[in-house]
């Protein structure tokens, strides 16, 4: 099917033109374009992505090397970096929001009965917040102004655990504090979120306990409580110590957060401490809200593997809208290949998937092939076969 097309053309295959074209006459993407459209201008920045070239130059320098290639690509005119620079500056960075936007919409269902490790909660929707920042001159970006007078951009995301696929990125500078991500996301109800200790502000854990949502994060040291209840029905031997119910003593913090609280002792015996949870559900077992909690490593694996296998540890540009863009594209291209290993339905994960893409995409090996798709069941030549039509 996929014969003679290169691998980055295939993976393309599965890039929403007709969304991204929409996003481009919304923002008026290609006002005064000549050489470099704004789905062309996607098209360099996304195989840049995919092939890990770590500047712009690099992008041309790659792309140039093989014209007639680039050509088959879909890129029919190399631009020089100093084009790609001026469209990462000056075209809207919505248009490549929007894209990576509808991409969450369309990927995130694809792996909603995935499993989450020693979590058996089918059908509940789990997610972990946190954010990443990466750090970038003051004197290149001075609207990231962040502490000590360094500068830095900060990615905040909201991970579905069942896939590692992200349900939301909001990028701020890094002075932006954690917490008060809280204060524009709107959560989903009955959905279950785990956080770390930067996102404990009560007045924002409240309107999730009220909007219906569950939260499991970590109690600090500092806070102070008056225990109501008190679960003796535990088991020690899988690492709970503790089960009760409290309540927050101290007038600003009961006001902020007036209602019981469950805290659960869990000991960690790799590294010899307890560790504190502090939730709103007071349904699920102890033990599953440790395990939500120690599942929120996959949101560092997320942020450790966008670094890592997508470039942007090195920005292609400084201003806010270039950032902004860079970031988007690089989420836009995790989710296509995560579309293409569910829609494929490869064994492999989706940074193996990355790797062996990356260091394809110029051969015309179908991704099938290349991805180690199981080929399907054989079946009798001499059955005779209903044509179904859809």
């Amino acid at each position: 099917m996929n014969k003679g097309k290169y691998v980055f053309s295939q993976v393309m295959t599965y890039f929403p033109r007709w969304v991204f074209e929409a996003a481009v006459e919304k923002y008026n993407g290609d006002f005064h374009a000549k050489n470099l459209t704004s789905y062309s201008h996607c098209l360099h920045l996304m195989f840049g992505q995919l092939a890990g070239c770590k500047s712009l130059k690099d992008i041309t320098l790659v792309l140039r090397s093989i014209k007639k290639a680039a050509y088959h690509l879909g890129i029919p005119t190399v631009v020089d970096p100093s084009s790609l620079s001026k469209a990462n500056e000056v075209r809207d960075y919505r248009i490549f929001e929007e894209l990576g936007m509808w991409l969450i919409c369309k990927v995130r269902p694809m792996y909603a009965k995935e499993n989450i490790p020693d979590v058996y909660l089918p059908g509940w929707e789990i997610f972990a917040i946190d954010s990443t920042t990466i750090p970038c001159s003051i004197k290149l970006a001075e609207w990231a102004l962040g502490k000590y007078s360094k500068g830095g951009v900060k990615m905040h995301t909201v991970l579905d655990l069942r896939g590692s696929i992200p349900d939301t990125i909001y990028v701020t500078d890094s002075r932006y504090h954690d917490s008060n991500f809280l204060d524009v996301y709107e959560p989903y109800k009955w959905a279950i979120y785990t956080m770390d200790k930067a996102y404990v502000d009560f007045e924002a854990l409240y309107r999730m306990h009220v909007n219906q949502t569950y939260f499991v994060t970590r109690a600090k040291n500092t806070m102070k409580y008056e225990v109501v209840d008190t679960n003796y029905n535990i088991n020690d031997l899988v690492g709970i110590v503790g089960d009760r119910t409290v309540h927050l003593a101290g007038y600003v913090s009961e006001k902020k957060y007036p209602e019981d609280l469950r805290l659960i002792e869990f000991y960690d015996a790799e590294k010899e401490e307890v560790i504190t949870f502090l939730t709103n559900n007071f349904e699920l077992g102890p033990l599953v809200i440790a395990n939500i909690y120690r599942n929120r490593w996959q949101i560092e694996t997320f942020f450790k593997w966008i670094k890592g296998n997508l470039t942007i540890k090195a920005l292609w540009g400084y201003s806010e809208n270039a950032v902004k863009v860079h970031l988007w594209v690089a989420i836009s291209s995790y989710l296509l290949l995560a579309w293409v290993k569910a829609a494929l339905k490869s064994p492999l994960t989706i940074t193996e998937v990355s790797k062996v893409v990356g260091a394809s995409l110029l051969t015309k090996t179908d991704l099938c092939e290349l991805l180690d798709v199981p080929a399907p069941l054989t079946q009798n030549q001499n059955v005779n076969e209903l044509e179904l039509n859809f």
